[in-house]
């Protein structure tokens, strides 16, 4: 199998912070169900914080 440039793979908004990700292998299986870049924006998101930027003034 050949490999694939990182530009070609599907990308998502994460839900928490805003910012673009990649699909990752260890994601094949749920790529529908993934919502959040990383889990500090998972953890995050269910203490109910607000998104890096919001109100941060």
């Amino acid at each position: 199998m050949r490999m694939r440039k990182k530009s070609d793979l599907p990308h998502k908004t994460c839900q928490h912070c805003g910012l673009p990700f990649a699909w990752r292998k260890k994601w094949e299986k749920v790529w529908d169900e993934v919502k959040y870049c990383s889990d500090r924006c998972r953890s995050e998101r269910k203490r109910g914080d607000k998104p890096a930027g919001e109100g941060a003034e």
